[in-house]
């Protein structure tokens, strides 16, 4: 599966990518040409909301999941009327990716 993580903070980066590659998935990164399959997108990361609607244009048939703290209800109604497929805390993101791969 090619899977593109979209985060500004690189201990989350480093600890999510490392455990989604030992599982099989194919990271690209943000410039890549490829098309990813999956999307998963930090809300916390500067203008996430406006990037969750630009990813949904883009990649239209991409399931984009988005993930952010669980007290951010808020973000997370804007996350889904922005097209994210999914809004999961942060806390369960590294499984809910590896339960798809």
């Amino acid at each position: 599966m090619k899977l593109l993580l979209w985060t500004d903070d690189l201990m989350t980066r480093t600890r999510l990518a490392s455990r989604w590659q030992a599982a099989g998935a194919q990271l690209l990164r943000r410039d890549d040409p490829g098309v990813p399959d999956l999307v998963v997108l930090d809300l916390t990361a500067d203008d996430a909301l406006s990037h969750v609607s630009g990813l949904r244009r883009r990649w239209p048939d991409a399931e984009l999941i988005a993930f952010g703290p669980h007290v951010d209800t808020d973000v997370f109604r804007q996350a889904r009327t922005a097209g994210a497929t999914a809004v999961v805390p942060r806390g369960k993101v590294l499984e809910r990716v590896l339960n798809r791969l």
